[in-house]
């Protein structure tokens, strides 16, 4: 709010007669001066037809409109760009940026006084979260929620967990052309809203209600359920009483918020991908969260949520054990209960009378799944920078291992399995060249490259490293998000077949045993590969990206001096 009144107030300003182009252009939709004379509440409305986590975007923007209305706020809905990873023909990380652009400028050129976000997906979440941080005017987030579990001859089934399950099998002759479609008609895809895992979409929802940003309980509701409506007609009413007591992501988004979202992140067995959407977040709120972070807060967080794809239940039953309320409930001893929330009420007040409802699925601390949260981060010769690891997701037999590298040349499954068709169980895959400027965007490549002859005798996971990413809902021993990423000269460009590689997620150590004297000569003759693109958006992505250990934000969007940098 700005100092002296509302922003919307001073736009309309009623006792004016010059402003009257604004106020007529709100008369010209209907509008009247006793609606301008309430607050000014942005509804931001990312609903597509390219994007089924948002499909029912239209029904939760009338909810939110009807409590905001309900509250004494006047709402004005506006749409912005909206993604979902598989329709896109390159990764969606670089439109978060985008999108983040695109929410900020949206919600600090209205004239509004508060503003309520809907989003479900991977880099929708994070984009709306940057974009509410940097603007710092009162808002809240409501989450889209997951889509409901499929069944499968008498098995739970959610994608995409068990979508890469069916696929390894269909490669390795197992199963069926008809058996995959049968699974696909009646099994993965049957309601709107997230991935029914712990995937990335899931996980970024967990995150917002962990960081404070949304009303309690809203994370883990389904798409499909009413409740998802009334929570969203709820938050309608908060936002007003945000903007009255002047509550702004200033005051949400603090060091021990983003503490308290790793530690659920840990405790949930969440995607990889947000150690850098958390990083991206805290930078344009002023927190310089680090890689160190997340490896200091994972070793000391047990994984206590039994939820896919690192347990064995879906996000949909996960609701009914009592949500991520009832995982942050139970991790309570660890948590700073003190930060304020979007509720308008500290995390201890919201954690107030909420209850674990099943311990199948939200253990207790003293007898988690794992003592730690599956996450590791990994330094040494191939990694400077740093890399990270789901060990919550891999093989533990591969955790300490050491072996002969073999560089993946294209991600085809008819050329992967001509070109690794000499490879052994031993071996360590190396795909590069699929960083946030190599690729660009970084994608979710990271579990490609098991060839079928290796399939067929069973063999499901290998070594694979990688500076690209994976998606939340994949499995396997993956090192992600390599720094510095090949395109830029970082050691895993100068890898070749045969060199020694060790692996120790338990040390945190990924090393090229090679000599080092050997190791600068490559890199003394190293070139830097032409950018995939030159022109555009997608140019500006590849000269303007920060590396994964720096979020991959916009060095524009968080360097103050970059401008005078460049001049």
């Amino acid at each position: 709010m700005a100092k002296g009144g509302r922003i919307s107030r001073a736009w309309v300003d009623a006792d004016n007669p010059l402003p009257m182009e604004r106020r007529g252009h709100l008369r010209a939709m209907g509008f009247t001066d006793f609606d301008m004379a309430r607050p000014f509440i942005g509804v931001c409305n990312p609903w597509s037809e390219l994007n089924p986590g948002h499909w029912h975007f239209r029904t939760l923007a009338e909810a939110v409109k009807r409590g905001i209305w309900a509250a004494g706020g006047f709402p004005l809905e506006f749409p912005t760009i909206s993604m979902c990873e598989v329709f896109h023909n390159i990764s969606t990380l670089i439109y978060r940026n985008l999108m983040a652009i695109d929410t900020e400028e949206f919600i600090t050129s209205m004239p509004f006084d508060g503003v309520v976000l809907l989003s479900t997906c991977d880099k929708d979440v994070p984009a709306q979260a940057m974009a509410l941080a940097t603007a710092n005017k009162p808002a809240i987030i409501v989450t889209g929620g997951t889509r409901l579990a499929g069944y499968y001859h008498g098995e739970t089934i959610a994608c995409s967990t068990d979508t890469q399950k069916f696929q390894w099998n269909y490669k390795a002759g197992t199963a069926s052309a008809e058996e995959l479609r049968e699974v696909e008609m009646n099994g993965f895809f049957n309601t709107c809203g997230a991935c029914g895992v712990m995937g990335t979409a899931n996980s970024v929802q967990s995150m917002a209600e962990a960081l404070g940003l949304t009303l309690p309980g809203c994370a883990s509701i389904p798409a499909v359920y009413a409740q998802r409506i009334h929570i969203a007609e709820a938050t309608g009413r908060k936002i007003v009483e945000l903007v009255e007591r002047n509550i702004r992501p200033s005051d949400i988004l603090t060091r021990p918020a983003f503490e308290n979202a790793i530690r659920v992140l840990m405790a949930t067995g969440a995607s990889t991908n947000l150690v850098i959407h958390l990083i991206a977040i805290a930078r344009r709120a002023g927190v310089d969260l680090t890689l160190d972070d997340f490896d200091r807060l994972g070793r000391e967080t047990p994984f206590i949520a039994n939820v896919k794809p690192s347990g064995a239940y879906t996000v949909e039953e996960l609701y009914r054990a009592g949500g991520i309320a009832a995982v942050m409930k139970e991790l309570e001893p660890l948590l700073d209960t003190s930060v304020m929330t979007a509720s308008g009420q500290t995390l201890k007040e919201n954690l107030k009378g909420v209850r674990v409802r099943d311990r199948r699925i939200i253990r207790p601390l003293d007898d988690p799944l794992s003592p730690d949260g599956g996450l590791r981060i990994l330094h040494g010769s191939l990694a400077p920078d740093g890399a990270v690891i789901k060990t919550a997701a891999a093989s533990p037999k591969l955790l300490r291992h050491k072996g002969p590298a073999v560089v993946l040349k294209s991600l085809v499954q008819e050329d992967i399995d001509r070109d690794l068709a000499h490879i052994t169980p031993d071996h360590i895959i190396v795909n590069r060249y699929m960083g946030p400027k190599g690729a660009p965007g970084m994608p979710e490549v990271g579990p490609t490259g098991l060839p079928r002859h290796l399939l067929r005798q069973g063999v499901r996971d290998l070594v694979r490293l990688t500076d690209a990413r994976m998606s939340g809902t994949s499995y396997g021993t993956v090192v992600l998000h390599i720094a510095p990423e090949a395109a830029v000269g970082g050691p895993l460009a100068i890898v070749e077949d045969g060199d020694m590689i060790e692996l120790d997620a338990y040390k945190g150590v990924l090393n090229l045993l090679v000599d080092e004297r050997e190791i600068q000569r490559r890199l003394e003759r190293w070139r830097p590969p032409k950018p995939a693109y030159t022109s555009g958006y997608r140019a500006l992505w590849i000269d303007q990206v920060t590396q994964a250990p720096e979020g991959c934000d916009f060095q524009f969007c968080i360097d103050k001096d970059w401008l005078t940098k460049r001049l």
